[in-house]
């Protein structure tokens, strides 16, 4: 539970360091990519450690599974409540198609 609360934050960090500087349109890119930079080093903070607590007890593909999973239901929030973005029909059952990796990555595990 630690790895996925950790990867929770990082991802968090992460979407902002990404598509947060989407709603600043009148920064430089210059400006945009150092603030950007500045939080993707507290997603790294939370995303080392998530990995190393979790490997082993996870295969190294089910991390990243888990990471993506977890990246894509954090952005959908991301883009409705920060970006504004409504979520159409076609993206939901995109994510839903995509949520389907997980339960395939775990199938058939001890």
């Amino acid at each position: 539970m630690l790895t996925v609360i950790l990867l929770v934050i990082s991802n968090t960090f992460m979407t902002f360091a990404w598509y947060g500087h989407l709603k600043h349109r009148s920064w430089t890119l210059l400006q945009a990519i150092i603030f950007s930079w500045l939080i993707a080093l507290g997603e790294y903070c939370f995303q080392v450690p998530a990995n190393r607590f979790g490997y082993g007890r996870f295969t190294g593909y089910q991390l990243k599974i888990i990471q993506e999973a977890i990246t894509l239901v954090i952005f959908v929030v991301f883009a409705y409540l920060y970006l504004g973005e409504e979520l159409r029909w076609n993206y939901a059952l995109s994510v839903l198609c995509l949520l389907g990796a997980v339960v395939f990555a775990f199938w058939g595990r001890a």
